[in-house]
Order: C-alpha cells, then structure tokens, then sequence
C-alpha cells in the first residue's frame, strides 16, 4: 500500500497494490495490520456505509459534532470529488479542505480523520461509494455546512450550474455558525 500526504497531513491517500492480469484484478481494500503500520493510525472501524449516487448528486458536508467519525472512503463503481474540511479550531489547518478524485479505476483511497467535514459529489453517470467509519452514525449529532460556503471557497468541479441536494443540504449552515470541534 502506498500512502501519500495531503496539503492537510492528517488527510491522507491511500493506493492499495493491485495485482492483475488477463483475468482481472485482486487487491485488499482493508488490511488493519497494513493500516496501522503504513499510518500510524491504530483505528477501529465499526460501522461499513455504502451509498449510491447519481450525477450531479452533492453530499455533504457533513459531520458528527458528537462520536466524531473517522472515514476511510472508496469508490467501486464511478467517480466522485471527495472533499474534507477541516473543521479543529485548535489545528494550524482550521477551515481549510483537501480533495482527490476517488474513481473505481484508481482504486485510491481517502483518510477522512474525525474533526473533518466530509462530502462528495458525484461526477459519473453513476457513483457506488464504500466508507468504513470509526464511530456509529448518529443522526442526532450529525451538522451539515453548505457546500458552496464562501469562507471555505471549495472549487467543486459541478457538471450542471448547481447540484442536487438533500433537505439536509440545502438546510445547512455556514461555516461561520458551524458548531465545530475545540480540541
């Protein structure tokens, strides 16, 4: 497995070794001896989500302000923009937002630490997107921050004037009222 640092450190991409021939493919998409050791991270993950998006489909940002989650993300079928934010008030990064193109192809993976917001949006005709998380969902402590927020400026590569959201969505806040991690 290769890691690769992000602008922000503690957002990192992994790419598993993928072994193929005329057959197809074989790689591990988890291996938490492998994690732990390329990382650093000693995590666990107790919850596997799997959603299935259209294009032009945004999700996010969303975060748990409480039983914050850790989300190791992946795409099996399609493309995605992955987005993380920052949102520690404490870390040098505070506001700031990393992204990668997640593609069933590229295999990559993205390390999301808790004390990020996360999202997506969906640039194929389809996208089926795994997340293993660290924490288990808990919609009473789930926020969601607008996407097109102006403070954090994310430059979403939109395929359609503007994308589609859920109520959540179009409900959220600005990063500004965001209610955000102390520590």
């Amino acid at each position: 497995m290769k890691i690769t640092e992000t602008a922000i450190s503690d957002v990192l991409i992994l790419e598993p070794q993928v072994f193929g021939d005329e057959r197809g493919f074989f790689f591990e998409s988890f291996n938490q001896r492998v994690f732990v050791d390329k990382t650093g991270l000693n995590h666990t993950f107790v919850q596997d989500n799997h959603s299935r998006s259209r294009q032009n489909i945004l999700r996010g940002l969303h975060y748990q302000i409480q039983q914050p989650q850790g989300k190791l993300v992946r795409v099996i079928s399609g493309e995605v923009y992955d987005v993380a934010v920052d949102i520690r008030r404490h870390s040098p990064s505070f506001g700031q937002w990393v992204a990668a193109v997640l593609t069933a192809e590229n295999k990559q993976q993205i390390w999301v630490p808790p004390g990020f917001a996360h999202g997506f949006y969906v640039l194929s005709e389809t996208a089926d997107v795994l997340y293993k998380t660290t924490e288990y969902y808990a919609p009473e402590h789930e926020r969601s921050i607008m996407w097109n927020d102006a403070d954090l400026a994310i430059a979403w590569p939109l395929v359609a004037a503007t994308p589609i959201l859920s109520t959540k969505d179009r409900n959220a806040v600005p990063f500004k009222m965001a209610e955000v991690f102390e520590s």
